[in-house]
């Protein structure tokens, strides 16, 4: 009878990886897609397995070999859905080119582009961009403000903002022209 603390001999487990291991080995690689690390690591953990339960030396099995390769899909699958569920690591490099967010350099440099391209548009089109933007009023409250109608403010900020993403470098047409789009962020840092 076998405990848990017992563990296969280790000249059977000897015999198990020279018997079997190349095979394995190439199963393993077909599973990490060449992956040569990746296979030996898992080729590794299987004969640590293997070592660990003595008990299927003793199975009615004729081979090891289909215990090995059901132990080594198990492990690539479990291998996978870890490196699945975690974040994708980034290298050192991408953290040396990312701005860093405490410096107000970028900031201040995209308020003074916006500050520029607020001051090239029509009168018409600034003031409701002043006010729905830099002021934070509502398309409604703008329009009364202004002595207009509601439908004017819209269709005056969504030429101004089109005027805008023109002149403005780095401006993304994904944005959504109803949104606080590139002009409300370094808008509001002037004083």
């Amino acid at each position: 009878m076998t405990t848990a603390m017992t563990t296969t001999d280790e000249r059977a487990l000897e015999e198990l990886q020279r018997e079997h291991g190349p095979a394995l080995l190439s199963f393993l690689l077909g599973l990490t897609h060449g992956d040569r690390q990746r296979a030996e690591d898992l080729l590794q953990e299987t004969l640590v397995r293997a070592w660990q339960h003595p008990e299927a030396f003793e199975a009615p099995y004729e081979s090891m070999r289909p215990w090995l390769f059901t132990v080594g899909r198990r492990l690539a699958i479990d291998a996978r859905r870890s490196r699945m569920a975690r974040p994708t690591e980034i290298g050192d490099g991408v953290l040396a080119s990312t701005p860093d967010p405490a410096d107000a350099t970028e900031s201040a440099v995209a308020a003074l582009d916006v500050r520029a391209a607020v001051a090239g548009l029509s009168p018409a089109h600034r003031v409701v961009l002043e006010r729905i933007y830099f002021d934070g009023l509502t398309v409604s409250e703008a329009a009364e403000e202004l002595g207009i109608p509601a439908g004017t403010v819209k269709s005056r900020s969504y030429y101004a903002l089109r005027a805008l993403g023109r002149c403005l470098p780095g401006y993304s047409r994904s944005r959504p022209s109803g949104g606080r789009g590139p002009a409300a962020r370094p808008g509001r840092a002037r004083g």
